[in-house]
């Protein structure tokens, strides 16, 4: 099972998000734990995202994937740094310099502006499909 840690700025506000989150986190518990890291701001996101070795920022200047190569990407990443996945989901100002710059890999899921909690859930959905295309199963097809 691997474990995958994901920094974000604020609460999920709205009870759709939610049940939506726990949606796909139940799909998923057989693959993988989610963890929610929710921060306060900007400044506790960086203090508790620069504890981690490596990690995967989402912006909207980083590379975007196809679904079949996002699931080759996290298959890699998780042969390489093992078990577990970090990724960062900055503020509505955006990643700080320092967590764009030490970050991995920056990653775009769409030219399309999203909040951040929106991309929570695209970012879930999209990590659910990796999976199932990893296991070969008619979800993605």
């Amino acid at each position: 099972m691997i474990e995958i840690r994901i920094y974000s700025v604020g609460k999920n506000k709205d009870e759709w998000l939610s049940t939506a989150l726990t949606e796909y986190e139940k799909r998923l518990k057989t693959d993988a734990k989610i963890h929610w890291i929710l921060c306060k701001n900007d400044s506790e996101l960086e203090k508790l995202v620069s504890l981690e070795l490596e990690w995967i920022a989402l912006d909207p200047e980083g590379k975007m994937y196809s679904s079949e190569d996002f699931s080759q990407l996290l298959h890699k990443h998780i042969e390489t740094w093992g078990k577990k996945l970090v990724f960062v989901i900055g503020s509505s100002e955006g990643l700080t310099p320092f967590l764009k710059t030490k970050a991995k890999l920056l990653l775009s899921l769409s030219k399309l502006t999203f909040t951040h909690q929106i991309t929570r859930l695209i970012l879930l959905e999209q990590v659910y499909r990796a999976v199932q295309i990893g296991k070969n199963t008619p979800y993605h097809k």
